[in-house]
């Protein structure tokens, strides 16, 4: 039986860590006995029509929780990190507000509940940050002061032709503090820098820095203390992700916007892809899937033990929900 509610501050909770170790259904669980929504911080899950692959909740766990920023933008659009990190911190805002106070601005229909007519279900409820895309998080947790400048396609394209290596150079010249924290082969944040630099006339170094929020702040961490475990998981997913319908869904979205789109590149969707057309077999796919993904969950996980912030839990333990929700109450009852 749900515990009743308790009296929510303003205040934020994340739960995070590498791909396939429950984030999301854990935040489900909690949800229910808490007076919370989620905010999903997934860079993939922002895409509309990207759903089997991006493992996006099922159904039934959106109609029952609040679910936010999934399926905000269509597939040939960009969601910058600035983008991103404006919807959440204003949702956010609108959960910490009472609904008396509300503004007109925080009604938005893009910032209402993807899966629920209720919009004042935000007002008064506690804010959950759900996913493994850690500069989202980072994003919104440390304050990340991110130029706001949008994508200019021309420009990165000359910059790119001069080739990365010139291009380092040039950032060396016009941002060297940038340059110095870039590898010299990092083609995509080299040209972002430069990009920045052109457009404002400004170096990005000197336009970045953090102001994080004031309101208190649990970071929750999900891993598994067995690593096979996580393999485990990860091939089941796999599996389960093809028997779902995967493969049409690969087919459709290139059938739909052609095998460029770079979403189409991205974990999952290009391995299946290459067996779409007939470059592999599907247990090629699915074997090259597994491994990427295991691949991707180590970076992850890399990143995520890099903060100190983060109080880590045992995905595997049957108390996993109980052991979170007593370390949830104590957050709470001590702001």
């Amino acid at each position: 039986m749900a515990s009743a509610p308790l009296p929510i501050p303003p205040a934020l909770i994340t739960i995070c860590g590498p791909t396939a170790t429950g984030k999301s259904g854990l935040a489900v669980a909690i949800a229910h006995r808490l007076n919370a929504v989620i905010l999903s911080a997934d860079s993939r899950q922002v895409y509309r029509e990207f759903d089997i692959g991006t493992a996006k909740p099922p159904p039934d766990d959106l109609n029952a929780v609040p679910h936010y920023l999934i399926d905000i933008c269509n597939p040939t659009e960009t969601l910058t990190l600035a983008d991103y990190q404006t919807r959440a911190q204003r949702l956010i805002d609108q959960c910490h507000k009472r609904p008396e106070l509300q503004h007109p601005e925080l009604q938005r229909p893009e910032l209402q509940p993807e899966n629920s007519n209720d919009g004042d279900c935000l007002a008064g409820a506690m804010p959950m940050l759900v996913g493994g895309t850690g500069l989202y998080i980072k994003s919104i947790v440390r304050g990340l002061m991110i130029p706001r400048v949008p994508p200019h396609p021309d420009l990165r394209s000359h910059l790119a032709s001069l080739g990365q290596l010139h291009c380092h150079a040039l950032l060396q010249q016009v941002d060297s503090s940038s340059a110095n924290r870039l590898h010299p082969n990092d083609q995509v944040r080299t040209l972002r820098a430069l990009e920045v630099f052109y457009v404002t006339g400004i170096p990005m170094s000197e336009q970045q820095g953090e102001s994080p929020p004031t309101y208190p702040i649990l970071n929750i961490g999900l891993d598994c203390s067995d690593a096979d475990n996580l393999q485990h998981r990860i091939q089941q997913r796999t599996h389960r992700m093809i028997e779902a319908g995967f493969v049409d869904e690969v087919s459709v979205l290139q059938q739909t916007y052609g095998t460029d789109l770079p979403l189409l590149q991205t974990l999952g969707y290009q391995e299946v892809g290459q067996f779409i057309q007939e470059k592999i077999s599907l247990n090629e796919a699915i074997a090259q899937t597994i491994l990427h993904t295991r691949q991707f969950a180590k970076r992850q996980r890399t990143w995520f033990r890099a903060d100190s912030s983060i109080e880590w839990f045992d995905a595997d333990n049957p108390m996993l929900v109980h052991q979170v929700w007593e370390r949830i109450q104590d957050f709470i009852k001590t702001r």
